[in-house]
């Protein structure tokens, strides 16, 4: 059994086992270990009395759950009717050409992924990214510059 597995097991023993208590589980694990390995799904699924296959499709449906570790940096911008209006389109187009890849797509070299997503039910505050896990709030060009500059540059010389 993998590290990872045997840590998610842990959690999962802390779980009442009910139904209502899978999602806050798998949060959890993701939260813990980045992405929900695999090898506990069968687990999960025996304590909270579901099929493998139930909860497979949990976790697929969702975005916010990954089933394998991804990159170092996770940029998700929101392009949504508020941040569309504010410039959500050409905030995505500069971190595509800054990090020289698509919504969609990972840059394995500086271990970054960007996504784009409809709405991320922060309207007020738009246009609005989430950078590893961090919400940014009226996010313009100047900040993407900025922050790709200090912290995915930084990170390439080390």
């Amino acid at each position: 059994m993998s590290d990872q597995v045997s840590q998610a097991e842990k959690l999962l023993k802390t779980f009442p086992a009910e139904k209502s208590h899978l999602i806050h589980f798998l949060h959890l694990v993701q939260q813990e270990l980045g992405f929900i390995p695999e090898g506990i799904l069968p687990r999960a699924a025996r304590h909270f009395s579901v099929s493998p296959s139930e909860i497979f499709g949990v976790v697929t449906f969702y975005s916010a759950f990954k089933l394998a570790p991804g990159c170092a940096h996770e940029i998700i911008v929101c392009k949504g009717t508020a941040c569309h209006v504010r410039g959500a389109e050409a905030i995505i187009s500069e971190f595509s050409r800054l990090l020289g890849i698509k919504p969609g797509e990972e840059n394995t070299e500086k271990s970054v992924s960007l996504k784009s997503v409809n709405c991320l039910g922060c309207c007020a505050i738009g246009p609005v990214a989430v950078v590893d896990g961090e919400y940014q709030a009226k996010v313009d060009l100047k900040w993407v510059r900025s922050f790709v500059a200090e912290h995915l540059e930084k990170d390439d010389e080390q």
